[in-house]
């Protein structure tokens, strides 16, 4: 017991000691995270980027839960990861063996990070295999799938929360207070963009049956920018259009640009832009007392709001959105709380995506 608390006491000297420079360190992160394991054990299904450069990195700046585990189809990447992070082999699943996930004690939650047609999927199996789930963005294709996937996680008596980084974010949550509490007086319209110019050709986000498009993706920060800044909730869409200058990447109907307009309770409109092909990221909410603007309203650190009120602005480095994000997750689980952002938030958006396609579809109006 004495040789542990000399050692657990050592670690803390040195994290004390060497700051910034262990944590910029691969093999002083992993150090740490082996020699004291924190909190709720995380599986990461799914190795693409989001995985590799972003959560994985954030796990290991996580105060409430660890990287436990990984789920992937390509052995190169398991053998990669367990490497990298001394992830076990009985902590490392394929996507045939995955339900067995249900018999590890070492892991806890589960992050589906997939493409958006396999959430579905992968959310359901996780909670039938009795483990809390957070989802990527969008939660799922339809509001079918997303009721679905929060109805199991009940059923399970396991939380579902949707990987919305920007909640989790203290400027984010700053001008949305100024908004809730009413401090700019009555809104009277709101503007919002959130989109970049994708170089890419054959990712899945320009596949149209894998879940790709600007409005699946990039679109639910402008959906989400137009409601913060609303204050409520949408009634209608009052008309849509999607449009692509790139007619052999964005193929099949598959959006490249949307464009909303979105009507909120009191004739509150807001207008809303989400692109692949265009830069674009704001949210400007006029307001009786003035003017609120956030730029940019997405991105994952520099995120910047002014208003009469002054400027809000919280200096941190990537990935620390991540990692604010999956400690607020883990901290609701481990002490019984609702989840920040739970599974109805994603099927809200995904509720306004399908009728922003049926606007634009129908040019009509669609009641939400």
């Amino acid at each position: 017991m004495a040789s542990t608390l000399i050692t657990r006491r050592k670690l803390i000297q040195t994290l004390s000691m060497s700051g910034a420079a262990l944590l910029l360190s691969p093999s002083g992160l992993l150090a740490a995270c082996n020699t004291q394991k924190r909190g709720l054990g995380v599986a990461l299904v799914g190795l693409g980027y989001y995985s590799t450069d972003l959560l994985a990195p954030a796990l290991q700046l996580t105060k409430h839960c660890h990287l436990a585990g990984i789920v992937t189809g390509s052995p190169d990447k398991a053998e990669a990861w367990k490497r990298k992070y001394n992830i076990p082999d009985k902590n490392i699943y394929n996507y045939s063996n995955f339900d067995s996930i249900a018999n590890n004690k070492d892991i806890d939650v589960v992050y589906v990070v997939l493409p958006p047609s396999m959430h579905h999927e992968y959310v359901i199996r996780a909670a039938n295999a009795g483990k809390h789930v957070w989802c990527e963005k969008p939660m799922a294709m339809t509001a079918k799938e997303c009721t679905e996937m929060i109805e199991a996680c009940k059923k399970n008596k396991k939380s579902l929360a949707i990987g919305y980084r920007l909640q989790h974010e203290p400027t984010t949550q700053a001008y949305r207070r100024i908004i809730n509490t009413g401090q700019l007086g009555k809104i009277q319209k709101v503007d919002c963009a959130a989109g970049y110019r994708d170089g890419r050709t054959d990712h899945w986000k320009q596949k149209k049956e894998l879940g790709g498009g600007a409005l699946y993706d990039m679109g639910v920060y402008a959906i989400q920018g137009a409601r913060f800044g609303a204050g409520t909730e949408p009634i209608a869409v009052v008309s849509a259009k999607t449009s692509t200058t790139r007619p052999e990447i964005y193929k099949n109907g598959l959006d490249e640009t949307t464009e909303a307009v979105l009507e909120f309770p009191g004739g509150v409109l807001a207008t809303i832009k989400t692109s692949f092909g265009e830069n674009v990221n704001h949210l400007v909410v006029n307001a009786e007392k003035g003017t609120l603007e956030v730029r940019p309203v997405q991105q994952y650190n520099g995120i910047r709001a002014k208003s009469p009120l002054g400027e809000i602005y919280h200096d941190y480095k990537v990935p620390m959105q991540q990692a604010m994000q999956m400690d607020d997750d883990a901290q609701a689980i481990a002490q019984g709380k609702p989840m920040m952002v739970p599974g109805e938030e994603g099927l809200r958006d995904i509720h306004i995506v399908e009728a922003i396609y049926k606007s634009a579809a129908s040019g009509q109006r669609v009641v939400l």
